[in-house]
Order: structure tokens, then sequence, then C-alpha cells
């Protein structure tokens, strides 16, 4: 199969909370009119972009059935969903990221609990 920009991120697995980021350019602006002071940008504590791909979330054992052995086994483990979605801006710590290079691009890892604030296009209504 040949790699496209459809179909590049799609070998890519993100385990637990954390989530790929895409680093937005620093001139670049929403439509909403969401932009970081460049004294922030430029202290480099604080980054941005876009949520390409998440993880399947925080793990939670799921309880034992010790009483039925004859039932088949199945995952035994179950998953607490992340807030962030494919296609959030992110606002996230730079401290608490981990920046990989992905076929040419730039992209951050980022745990949940290192992004600050979201902000989603559709309407929360």
């Amino acid at each position: 199969m040949e790699l496209t920009t459809d179909n590049k991120l799609k070998k890519l697995v993100i385990v637990g909370d954390r989530i790929l980021i895409k680093p937005k350019k620093a001139s670049e602006k929403t439509k909403s009119g969401l932009y970081l002071p460049p004294g922030v940008h430029e202290q480099e504590k604080v980054q941005y972009g876009y949520v390409m791909k998440t993880g399947p979330g925080y793990p939670i054992p799921m309880p034992a059935d010790e009483d039925e052995p004859w039932k088949e086994r199945e995952d035994q483990i179950k998953y607490i969903p992340l807030q962030a979605k494919e296609g959030d801006l992110a606002i996230f710590l730079q401290k608490g990221a981990f920046e990989v290079m992905y076929e040419g691009e730039k992209y951050y890892i980022v745990s949940q609990a290192s992004i600050l604030m979201l902000e989603r296009e559709e309407d929360f209504y």
C-alpha cells in the first residue's frame, strides 16, 4: 500500500492517554480568533497544534469472574475515553510533550494531562 496524505497516519497506534498533535505555525490564527501572545510562544512553555490521533484512553481493569471458569476470556481492560478528538486545536505544555518526526513531518506526543485547553469547531448545543 502506498502512503498518501490521507492514509499515512493509519499505521500509527497511539497508546493509553497519549495524543498525537501536529504543531500549528505561529503565524496562523483560528476562525474564532484564538491565538497565543508572542511572549508566551517565544518562551516555548506553551505550544499549540491540531489533534491528529488519540489513544483509547485511561485503562481500568475489569473485575475477574473467577466463579465462571468456563467463560471465554475477552479483553480484560476497558478504557475511559479522552476528551480530545481528532481535529481539535490543543493548547498544551511543552514540558509534557515528546517531539517525533514521522514521514518527514514534526509531531508531538502529549498525554492528556499536559493539555490545557481544546478548541472544537462543532457546536456544543
